[in-house]
């Protein structure tokens, strides 16, 4: 299982919280690629509830991890 930005970014929009089916099922329904519908299914179902992407993959970079001024534009 491997993430990157974009794959990642294909679940910015899901119904957050949810259970690792809610999500395998909202990429399929919202034309996500292959590889993130496989990432989700390599997950170990333990009837958890995540509440963002970053329960899913930790490293994800937040807002502030960036170093760039909002005010300047």
């Amino acid at each position: 299982m491997y993430w990157t930005l974009e794959l990642a970014y294909n679940l910015e929009d899901a119904p957050w919280p949810a259970t690792r089916d809610e999500l395998i099922d909202y990429a399929v329904r919202s034309g996500a690629p292959l590889e993130v519908i496989e990432n989700l299914q390599e997950m170990e179902d333990e009837g958890e509830i995540y509440e963002s992407i970053e329960d899913i993959w930790p490293d994800y970079p937040r807002k502030d991890d960036f170093l760039f001024n909002e005010d300047e534009y």
